[in-house]
């Protein structure tokens, strides 16, 4: 237990600051600070003493030096119980601070509001300096990075003192703190650097889930600090707290959903798609997205690009599923799903684009710039995408092989994807052999493979992949083109009369 007797105060939030310096002078606690803080302590009837007045020096270059002084960091970091010390305080006659209070230039909130920003003002110095100090020697002093802490702190002063286990703890987070901040600078440093010689990510816990993929392993989510994500925002109007399996598969489902401009549906599991449609009201696309497979749909996750009624929910209600998330669900869906206490639903943001993709290997990541597909059309075929078996698709083809390329483009490789009527009607995922994901494909489709469309995410290495759908009745293949026997495969497509279409891109998804 330290009893504290001095304070240094500077914070650039004020959130619930003046209530607590009054806690700590009624405690008999004596503040020091200066600049604003001062300003405002002093502007609330508070007794401030001046770090200018202890540092016998005036504040100069615009504020950018004022407690870098010895003075004060002496009375930070000195030990009381070392003699050596002791003597070197009483030499310059500098008084020991037991509590140091300080938050940091809003640099983060700055950049984050303006990218463009000239944000060097922001980046401050001082602070930083005061908590790495305070936090360094928690063995003597109690270190304040937050509002969020003042309450506990205050209650510790009154009742005499404050605990080591919660010095401890808060010289943690104001390590975290400054590492964070840190961390938010060197962003911004490499703003136009997406992939830079070092990569610094600042987590913060956003909740403990009850376990991760399965029950033994421990699991949590985070967030980037300073930064959020749809589901970070995202308000859960009904069911219990998101799983780590339920956040995988909205992930997939909410992203996929949103690769369409028009009202569109998808059913996820295992983070690929059960089933995907796009029709003139979503809930027309979940009927038909659920229609692809609805074995592997139950227990999915449902994900809608338009708002959520209450027919469509019904219609979702009618089947087990663990998540629905939408942009918006209306007060009669709400109810309608409220039956289905156990289903969880959301209301989120449009995903953003781009950014980077993590995958943790032993003692590192492999780090990745998102694979979002954007198709530029000109009115016609994709830039890129050429025609090289077959005649040229019409419009209406055309739009069908894009819908089946972007779903293969969000599917787990080996991806075929069999599709009609801009909606899936077979997906074969995850498979070790592109044949085998064909033949995946086509058993879901069965007989609504005749007249269809199929995409591959990767090149058909043999010609026995675009056989087995041809036998299936697909009429048209896209897929990237350039394997070591793309004559053999275009070959099989002219004898089968299939259109083929090389796009001289790849959308591999491990």
């Amino acid at each position: 237990m330290i009893p504290v007797h001095r304070a240094l105060v500077s914070v650039s939030d004020k959130t619930g600051l003046v209530a607590f310096a009054r806690r700590l002078v009624a405690a008999g606690v004596e503040i020091v600070s200066s600049g604003g803080t001062a300003a405002t302590l002093a502007g609330a009837g508070l007794a401030v003493t001046a770090v200018s007045d202890v540092t016998g020096a005036p504040e100069i270059l615009g504020g950018r030096v004022k407690t870098l002084h010895p003075r004060i960091h002496g009375g930070i970091l000195a030990v009381p119980t070392d003699p050596a010390h002791q003597a070197d305080l009483d030499a310059a006659a500098i008084e020991p601070f037991q509590l140091v209070v300080v938050n940091l230039y809003p640099f983060e909130a700055t950049v984050a509001a303006d990218p463009a920003a000239d944000a060097v003002e922001q980046i401050d110095i001082g602070g930083p300096a005061m908590i790495r100090a305070a936090a360094k020697n928690h063995d003597h002093v109690a270190v304040v990075v937050s509002p969020q802490d003042y309450d506990e702190v205050a209650t510790a002063v009154e009742a005499g003192g404050v605990p080591r286990p919660l010095r401890r703890r808060l010289a943690a987070e104001a390590f975290a703190g400054t590492a964070a901040y840190d961390a938010a600078i060197v962003a911004w440093m490499h703003r136009d650097d997406p992939l830079p010689q070092r990569l610094v990510l600042p987590l913060e816990r956003v909740e403990a889930l009850r376990y991760g993929e399965n029950p033994h392993q421990a699991a949590a989510v985070y967030r980037m600090s300073g930064g959020d994500g749809w589901w970070d925002g995202a308000r859960l109007l009904q069911g219990r707290a998101m799983s780590f399996n339920n956040y995988a598969d909205a992930e997939a489902a909410w992203r996929l959903v949103w690769a369409f401009a028009e009202p569109a549906a998808a059913v996820v599991k295992h983070t690929n798609a059960c089933g995907v449609a796009v029709c003139d009201t979503v809930g027309s696309a979940f009927d038909k997205a659920w229609d692809c497979d609805p074995l592997s749909a139950f227990g999915g996750v449902v994900a809608l690009n338009r708002p959520l009624d209450a027919a469509t929910a019904a219609a979702i209600a009618a089947n087990f599923v663990e998540v629905v998330v939408a942009p918006e669900v209306t007060a009669e869906a709400a109810r309608v799903l409220g039956a289905r206490r156990n289903v969880r639903v959301l209301e989120a943001a449009k995903p953003r684009p781009g950014g980077l993709e993590f995958r943790a290997v032993e003692g590192g990541f492999l780090v990745q710039e998102r694979d979002d597909v954007a198709l530029a059309t000109g009115g016609g075929m994709p830039d890129g995408w050429r025609v090289v078996a077959g005649s040229a698709p019409s419009a209406g083809v055309t739009s069908e092989l894009e819908f089946a390329w972007t779903v293969a483009a969000a599917t787990k490789s080996n991806a075929v994807v069999i599709a009609k009527d801009r909606g899936a009607i077979g997906v074969g995922a995850g498979d070790q052999s592109r044949v085998g994901a064909a033949e995946r494909a086509v058993a879901r489709a069965g007989e609504r493979a005749l007249g269809a469309v199929a995409a591959s995410d990767a090149f058909l290495p043999f010609r026995d992949g675009l056989d087995v759908l041809a036998a299936a009745g697909v009429v048209a293949l896209v897929e990237p083109g350039g394997s070591l026997r793309a004559d053999e495969v275009i070959t099989a497509a002219t004898e089968h009369g299939m259109t083929l279409i090389f796009t001289g891109m790849r959308h591999f998804r491990h």
